[in-house]
């Protein structure tokens, strides 16, 4: 009985053996086969992490810095600009937490400080907004290509090469053309006066399509001309506009940063065309309307194509009909009469594809700039006519 009993146990004992001996040979089988499937790591070294996916930019995410010549106490270019800024955080939903601002920045090492410091920050595109603050980016985005570089006025980016890069601006010489129209209509002296930053391209460029606005209804009209060789003076500006005055002018233009041009105007009781922003409230005595930018209208662009990922043109320009330039509402207290109707006219040959810049054009020489029916292209948005032409005199 005894014997039975051990007879037994020793009978489970080998089943157990036979069982373990069955499954540890399934074990090793299985092992095998994983190991010829798919390698071991070395010894002491770890597996390759996955690479975290790159997060990408949300109107909520993204950051924007703004280099601006000025500031909003201008109540003229700087204003407007930062006003583009403002229309454009509503539109897309940018908090201000997002928006680094860098104010009454001139052209030289303190953009490049000012570069820097947003790239700091953080910022995904960076803008600034004076000519002369042109060539600090374009080094600046051959040195950052991970960050996207925009330049109001400029004339760099089409040639650079740089994916990161680009000019903007709006076609002003419609809206100037338009507002030279209220001038021409005004004035009883025939003479006019403008006041003028720098002798650029740009101002030029303005100031001559303003005098052609005014030509366009009053061929008798003339105008002269003062630059004040800065932006934003207000004492130089407010003397240059008197000055202007004092030689017979009754209806002044300005290519100047403040409203002092038709606060002098109104202290003369003469009148005055605005810029950059609505001046009637400022001058409601003396300012007839005023030809302004609308920069939201690229700023939503550029942020929308740098979220979404997509590339932008080197080169942007755009106007009346897109509505990048525009004009304010008229002083209907002030204008002359008719004048809606020949505004409205010009701006309809406008938006049907007439360049105000077309010929026939001369020189207070007589030498013709263009000839019947030739149009003046401008082959980048950057304005580029520098030509004075009859009936302009530029008092030194």
């Amino acid at each position: 009985m005894a014997w039975a009993v051990t007879e037994k146990k020793h009978l489970g004992e080998n089943i157990m053996k036979k069982l373990f001996a069955i499954l540890l040979s399934v074990i090793l089988v299985a092992a095998i086969t994983a190991c010829a499937a798919e390698p071991a790591p070395a010894p002491d070294t770890a597996p390759p992490a996955e690479p975290a996916p790159a997060e990408g930019l949300t109107f909520e995410t993204v950051r924007l810095a703004f280099i601006h010549v000025g500031d909003t106490a201008d109540q003229g270019y700087t204003y407007r600009q930062h006003r583009g800024t403002t229309d454009m955080q509503a539109a897309l939903g940018v908090s201000d937490a997002q928006v680094l601002n860098f104010w009454n920045i001139p052209p030289g090492d303190q953009v490049d400080t000012s570069i820097l410091e947003a790239i700091e920050w953080g910022a995904d595109m960076i803008f600034a907004t004076s000519f002369g603050h042109g060539p600090h980016l374009h080094e600046a985005a051959q040195v950052h290509p991970d960050v996207q570089f925009f330049h109001a006025t400029g004339n760099l980016a089409a040639g650079s090469g740089l994916a990161n890069f680009h000019n903007y601006f709006g076609n002003m010489s419609q809206a100037r053309f338009l507002s030279g129209i209220a001038a021409g209509l005004k004035t009883q002296s025939n003479v006019l006066g403008f006041v003028a930053a720098h002798p650029n391209a740009e101002v030029i460029t303005g100031l001559t399509a303003f005098f052609m606005g005014a030509q366009y209804v009053n061929p008798d009209v003339t105008m002269y001309v003062m630059f004040m060789n800065a932006w934003n003076n207000p004492t130089l500006e407010g003397q240059i506009a008197q000055a202007l005055i004092d030689r017979g002018a009754d209806v002044l233009g300005q290519h100047a940063d403040s409203p002092t041009t038709q606060l002098v105007a109104e202290q003369n009781g003469v009148w005055a065309v605005g810029y950059n922003n609505d001046m009637i409230p400022m001058a409601p005595n003396a300012t007839l309307l005023s030809p302004m930018f609308d920069w939201s209208y690229y700023l939503i662009q550029a942020v929308e194509a740098v979220v979404a990922g997509r590339d932008m043109q080197p080169d942007f320009l755009a106007g009346l009909a897109e509505g990048m330039v525009f004009l304010s509402d008229l002083n209907e207290a002030l204008v002359a009469p008719g004048t809606a109707e020949a505004i409205a006219e010009a701006e309809a040959r406008i938006l049907g594809g007439w360049n105000v810049f077309t010929g026939p054009i001369y020189d207070n020489d007589g030498n013709q700039l263009l000839a019947d029916g030739e149009e003046f292209i401008e082959p980048l948005s950057a304005p580029s006519w520098t030509h004075i032409i009859r009936g302009i005199t530029v008092i030194e």
